[in-house]
């Protein structure tokens, strides 16, 4: 079974990748009571935790019922990262987690995220740093490298072992590439399988269904999968990947009160947590995931996405239940 650190996971564990805008604790709390073994805070800015910036700070809020879970920070500062490092261990995580993958221009720009990438030497002294600056397991998340000319993630793999991380998250793109094009796993697999890896190696991007987790898992040798995109109004996938590992079967797919019901609870959570005009403007993003797919739906996610009042968006999603249930009877 894989371990990173003190922690210890089930047997090819399935991760809920870090993801902004996304995954805090209302989305969390739902993907962990599908199956999710380990889960990750959106991504904090080194620098904005320094600043005690009301925004890092939040996102700090971790909950008993989530763990094992991590924080993941970002920066290009050496001792901004240091400082946050010790910051974030405060909040009394697992673990806490360096993103060296994220390709977005604002993070790029500021020399942080997958920008870190194009100069390892300065990577590995920044993981150094952190790794000294805390009792807890540090991990990585970052890409295969820059771009197609430099995918150097065999050294990088290395090079941030040696400095003592605990376990490495890899997604199979190049910055460059962004989110597009099909993940490369075959660099994911000579990580995990270079003779000189003693780390868990867990493999990111393209993973959507059971079969395509298995296949990696099969073919690659990865010691688990992290999953981000396919989860967002769909958390089921982790159960589902469980279920079929299990019995070689698919479960049966969230009907459309299953549905609903996911979009209900993660606003009400979102409303506890957030507040209520934050928790019902946030979940506006949510909406159309959950209910992807059914037919004529424009109308009924407009009517979501435009109401204020809480009491009203739960009127609204009863009758999608009723509307859809009877539809599908008929």
């Amino acid at each position: 079974m894989p371990r990173i650190g003190p922690v210890i996971l089930p047997e090819f564990p399935l991760l809920l990748a870090p993801m902004e805008d996304v995954s805090d604790p209302p989305f969390r709390a739902l993907c962990k009571q599908h199956g999710a073994d380990l889960m990750f805070t959106e991504f904090i800015s080194s620098e904005g935790l320094i600043r005690q910036a009301a925004k890092g700070l939040k996102k700090l809020d971790i909950f008993e019922a989530e763990r094992p879970i991590g924080i993941q920070l970002f920066g290009g500062s050496e001792d901004a990262m240091e400082e946050a490092a010790r910051i974030a261990e405060a909040a009394k995580p697992d673990l806490i987690d360096i993103n060296y993958g994220c390709p977005v221009h604002k993070v790029v720009s500021k020399g942080a995220g997958a920008c870190l990438l194009l100069d390892v030497d300065k990577m590995v002294r920044l993981t150094e740093k952190v790794v000294k600056a805390v009792k807890l397991p540090v991990t990585v998340k970052t890409r295969l490298g820059w771009d197609e000319k430099s995918k150097n993630i065999i050294e990088v793999a290395e090079r941030l072992q040696d400095v003592g991380i605990a376990a490495l998250s890899i997604h199979g793109r190049t910055r460059a590439q962004l989110y597009k094009g099909p993940a490369d796993w075959t660099l994911i697999g000579a990580v995990k399988n270079n003779p000189r890896m003693r780390i868990p190696i867990f493999g990111n991007g393209d993973i959507d269904s059971p079969e395509k987790a298995v296949e990696h898992r099969d073919r690659f040798g990865v010691d688990g999968v992290m999953i981000g995109r396919a989860s967002i109004g769909h958390p089921w996938i982790f159960s589902e990947i469980k279920h079929y590992i299990a019995t070689g079967a698919h479960q049966a797919p969230p009907t459309i009160t299953d549905r609903v019901e996911a979009a209900r609870q993660h606003l009400r959570s979102s409303l506890a947590w957030k507040g209520a005009w934050e928790g019902v403007v946030e979940m506006r993003r949510h909406y159309g995931n959950y209910l992807k797919g059914l037919p004529n739906v424009k109308e009924v996610r407009l009517r979501l996405c435009t109401e204020k009042d809480p009491a009203v968006i739960e009127q609204i999603l009863d009758d999608v239940i009723a509307t859809y249930t009877l539809a599908a009877v008929a």
